[in-house]
């Protein structure tokens, strides 16, 4: 496997899906020449070098496949021309400054059987991308209400020495009960006892998340963005069990 450069002997948050895809997070890893993603189903993040060439976004495509969504953040160069970037943002990223981490009395542990209840709740809330595998990242706590999944919050990226809170969400009819901040207190938590450090990313244009973090005890150490993009190209189209082009048999996109 190998390493992009740039990011050698950097801080592990300047390249947190890189260095969570070569230290902990290892063994999701899927790399093509320095270019490294976590399986689509589990989260759409890829890494690529600090400056990369063209073989870079070539690797890149090559893992993706015509039409696939290659996702990626602390970058600084766009990538080609010829590729359709379908989500661009100004982010945060933000670092434990001294979270007042303590376990939240309602909060469940969640795991895979957890997983279409939760995927109904991120429908329903849009905290950012969550998978039908995201759940084998880390620790995933939430709360129920007669039975139904009304929050939750969960560990995504593991650069060493850091793990990242995400998934973060609450139901539209609990808000303002302070379940996110008691959720993120408790996945905190849960990251301080194993001696590592919390973080999170949040979209800049997110000031009412941000607040809440910072009132949480969460410092901004820097500013990221995040983009999104299409590989070129139409996927294949499976038609009567034969992989066929749908470029060139007309099929929809």
């Amino acid at each position: 496997m190998s390493t992009p450069e740039s990011f050698v002997g950097g801080h592990p948050l300047d390249d947190p899906v890189g260095t969570s895809l070569r230290g902990p997070h290892a063994h999701f890893a899927e790399s093509r020449g320095a270019v490294l993603r976590y399986p689509p189903e589990v989260t759409p993040w890829v890494a690529l070098p600090q400056s990369p060439g063209a073989g870079d976004w070539a690797d890149a495509a090559a893992l993706a496949g015509p039409g696939g969504a290659v996702t990626i953040t602390a970058f600084r160069e766009p990538p080609p021309d010829d590729w359709e970037v379908v989500f661009h943002a100004d982010g945060v990223q933000l670092v434990d400054a001294g979270v007042d981490a303590e376990p939240f009395p309602e909060a469940v542990r969640l795991g895979p059987a957890d997983v279409p209840d939760m995927l109904a709740l991120v429908a329903r809330t849009r905290p950012g991308p969550f998978e039908p595998r995201t759940v084998e990242l880390g620790t995933y706590l939430g709360v129920r209400r007669d039975g139904v999944l009304v929050a939750m919050a969960g560990e995504r990226m593991h650069p060493p020495g850091h793990s990242e809170i995400s998934g973060v969400c609450t139901d539209e009819s609990v808000r303002g009960q302070g379940l996110a901040g008691g959720l993120v207190r408790a996945v905190a938590h849960e990251i301080r006892e194993r001696g590592e450090t919390p973080f999170l990313h949040a979209a800049a244009s997110n000031t009412n998340a941000v607040r809440l973090y910072e009132a949480l005890g969460f410092a901004l150490r820097r500013r990221t963005p995040f983009l999104s993009a299409l590989v070129p190209g139409r996927p294949p189209v499976r038609l009567s069990g034969t992989v066929r082009d749908g470029a060139r048999e007309g099929a929809a996109h």
